[in-house]
């Protein structure tokens, strides 16, 4: 059989875009996950005869997604990388831990095809349902050409987002996702991409490679998120140590900053071996500056993606 040439491979993951309800009206009460990838392609009539592959790695809520679906998607996604004929990669993904799984493939991969992760903030079944648009949009994005474009991206309601900036700002609205004061890559607009910055060059970050996460899921160290608030006191993170934490990062309130009982605590951690980030809870911006006797800070990085660099840094270490 000849090889498809700029073909685009789709793995799918579940999520709310393979979602279904029991009533169209209902963009609430749905299960998430319920139809594959393939059943995805197929309500998207302008991708039908288009030159593209369609695997399922996984069908589940992303809210529930584990170490153990990160690991075989990053060898899957590596592997199509690999492949010659393969000019991306799309990935249908739910949108509560769309960020997690974009960066963990970004720091563990550093493609240089675009891998796009594409999601819905309603369910397939629902009356104006934000799949299949996405879908679409993302299958133009996988098969760009832009240097610019290269590493994980994440394509939802008409924006393309690095997986360094994105996150999930708001529970509702189909445009739930952000990138913050970085801004946005570019739009898709009707099929075609435009650049927000054109000439902006690629993430150049050195991929850590697939052999770095192949130990047993059960031995990726653990690594906790915290977060700082009104009352906040220190026996969550006295019992997090107890327990065998090896790493923690606080959601610091505004410029990473910790409340004294938990930061306390903290540094009792840091003294018993645990390793400790601080970033921001706020949505948008990075922590600045490097105060006296302050914990490490984790720079612009969420919470989330702070705890994924702080888990891959420990695995270095042994």
């Amino acid at each position: 059989m000849q090889k498809k040439i700029n073909e685009v491979v789709i793995l799918g993951t579940g999520g709310t875009i393979a979602g279904q309800a029991s009533a169209a009206g209902d963009n609430v009460g749905y299960m998430a996950g319920q139809i594959t990838a393939a059943d995805l392609l197929r309500e998207v009539p302008a991708l039908a005869g288009q030159a593209l592959s369609v695997e399922q790695v996984a069908q589940c809520d992303s809210k529930d997604m584990d170490h153990a679906i990160w690991q075989t998607l990053a060898q899957r996604v590596a592997h199509h990388v690999a492949r010659p004929e393969v000019s991306g990669i799309v990935i249908t993904h739910g949108t509560d831990t769309l960020e997690e799984t974009a960066w963990f493939l970004q720091r563990v991969l550093a493609p240089i095809k675009p891998v796009v992760l594409t999601a819905a903030m309603r369910p397939a079944t629902a009356l104006h349902r934000d799949g299949p648009q996405n879908l679409l949009d993302a299958v133009a994005v996988a098969r760009s050409s832009e240097p610019q474009l290269a590493g994980v991206l994440a394509v939802v309601a008409g924006t393309i987002h690095s997986a360094q900036a994105v996150s999930k700002r708001h529970p509702y609205r189909v445009d739930a996702f952000s990138s913050g004061d970085t801004g946005v890559l570019g739009w898709v607009e009707e099929g075609a991409v435009r650049l927000a910055r054109p000439g902006l060059l690629a993430d150049e970050t050195a991929p850590l490679g697939l052999a770095f996460i192949e130990r047993p899921v059960a031995d990726w160290p653990w690594v906790a998120v915290v977060t700082s608030h009104a009352g906040a006191d220190a026996s969550s993170v006295r019992a997090l140590v107890g327990a065998g934490v090896r790493g923690i990062v606080v959601a610091g309130s505004g410029n990473g900053t910790v409340h004294r009982q938990l930061q306390t605590a903290l540094h009792e951690a840091q003294i018993a071996g645990v390793r400790v980030w601080r970033c921001s809870r706020c949505g948008e911006g990075a922590v600045v500056g490097q105060p006296a006797g302050a914990l490490a800070s984790a720079g612009a990085l969420s919470p989330v993606k702070a705890r994924i660099a702080l888990m891959l840094a420990l695995m270095a270490q042994n």
